[in-house]
């Protein structure tokens, strides 16, 4: 079984005990997380579609850590101009560990 769902405007695949890495989410590492914004869920030969979201559907996970990510850097010029800026960049992550996929109805 796995989950379609929306965490932080981007689409992640859900499924039990599976470790991801997603944009930074507000909590402490060991606190359980709940999101709700389910877009699909699979069970089998079964799919249920959500519209947008399936009602009643949820994931719960666990956050195993919080991080920053490689530094990038973000170069602009623009010739003949003298004109020259240079920042760097580290995106802020957490690791989630999904524990449940629930599902108020049976998928049809």
């Amino acid at each position: 079984m796995y989950a379609i769902l929306n965490i932080s405007g981007k689409q992640f695949k859900a499924s039990e005990g599976i470790k991801i890495r997603v944009p930074k989410q507000v909590g402490q590492e060991g606190d359980t997380l709940k999101f709700e914004k389910i877009l699909l869920i699979k069970d089998g030969n079964n799919t249920k579609i959500g519209n947008p979201n399936i009602k009643g559907a949820s994931v719960t996970a666990t956050i195993l850590s919080h991080g920053r990510g490689k530094k990038i850097l973000v170069f602009k010029k623009k010739r003949r101009k003298g004109y020259q800026r240079k920042n760097g960049h580290r995106q802020e992550f957490t690791d989630l560990e999904f524990k449940k996929i629930n599902v108020s109805s049976p998928v049809k």
